[in-house]
């Protein structure tokens, strides 16, 4: 995966300052409020952090990732580097209740990974990437695309949880992207129907280990509406997403819906909260930057040294 192009000059700020920016907006900005940690609920995020290990962030960028990450029980990350000094690095500043898992690298060199609170989450036994047999290829397969299915260029990366009563199969995605061209976007709904189905046969069979599916992750979705070539192929097979109480996108601009939460309906929708959203970490952070430069310069600058996507969280009883 190639980097993002290096800001010419650096942008030096206070860490305490910026944490206390971020919890200020968390807090207090209407609309981007994340609920308190609770022995009863699950925080769940999803963050895709560019580049993670590839990108030359300092010390206190990552420190300011790992304060985002731990509010919350067990984040979902995307674009983790095969180099895994960035995943080492957030792991440093977060409290030592936390444990990563990660599988190993694919295309661009990216592994997926989970981070997880050790005194509230339990990994439980099974694990593993999401693959189609040879013999299911002719299987994924959406009207109106003469693309061939021919497998992921990531394989999603599942690992079973139990949260208390609990017990959920979580699946990290990242589909392909390539292009805006319409033959990378029906490569792309192809591998968002190859995950769908996949979740669907999982959690209808006797011999799954749980039902409860959840499916998040960067789904590289332009706008979450029907019609939309990937987010039909997701929707296929009866996967649905909580409301978001923030009407943003998830990326830095704010006008796409790249990242989401996917269950089924039955007892995975029964948990969830009713909260759900996008946290703008981007709306907080470096205001003496902000008010000296263009917007288009800030965002390379934050796409840089934190990411080009925010992070998507819910809310689950437990």
């Amino acid at each position: 995966m190639p980097s993002f192009p290096k800001p010419d000059n650096y942008h030096n700020f206070n860490i305490n300052t910026e944490k206390i920016r971020l919890r200020n907006y968390r807090d207090n900005e209407p609309g981007r409020s994340i609920p308190a940690k609770s022995n009863n609920r699950l925080l769940l995020a999803t963050w895709n952090i560019a580049n993670l290990g590839l990108q030359n962030r300092t010390d206190n960028e990552y420190k300011l990732i790992a304060e985002l990450i731990s509010w919350f029980d067990l984040v979902a990350l995307q674009e983790v580097n095969d180099n895994l000094e960035g995943l080492r690095a957030i792991q440093k500043f977060l409290p030592k209740k936390y444990a990563a898992v990660f599988s190993d690298s694919a295309g661009n060199n990216e592994r997926m990974a989970f981070f997880h609170d050790l005194s509230k989450i339990k990994l439980l036994e099974k694990f593993g990437e999401v693959g189609v047999p040879p013999k299911d290829l002719k299987y994924i397969a959406i009207e109106g695309i003469s693309n061939k299915y021919e497998g992921f260029d990531r394989n999603p990366f599942f690992c079973s949880f139990s949260a208390k009563n609990f017990k959920f199969l979580l699946t990290n995605v990242h589909l392909y992207f390539g292009s805006d061209s319409k033959s990378d976007k029906n490569r792309r709904a192809l591998e968002a129907y190859a995950v769908a189905r996949w979740a669907d046969l999982r959690q209808k069979s006797k011999y799954s280990y749980v039902k409860d599916i959840l499916v998040v992750g960067d789904f590289n979705i332009p706008k979450v509406e029907p019609g939309d070539v990937v987010y039909d192929a997701l929707r296929k097979r009866g996967l649905q997403k909580p409301e978001h109480s923030t009407k943003i996108g998830s990326n830095l601009a704010g006008d796409k819906n790249y990242d989401q939460v996917m269950f089924f309906p039955g007892q995975t929708k029964d948990k969830l909260t009713g909260n759900s959203g996008i946290f703008d970490f981007d709306g907080a952070i470096f205001k003496e930057l902000w008010n000296n430069v263009s917007i288009a310069e800030f965002r390379a600058y934050v796409r840089y040294y934190i990411s080009d996507h925010r992070i998507l969280w819910a809310e689950f009883k437990i």
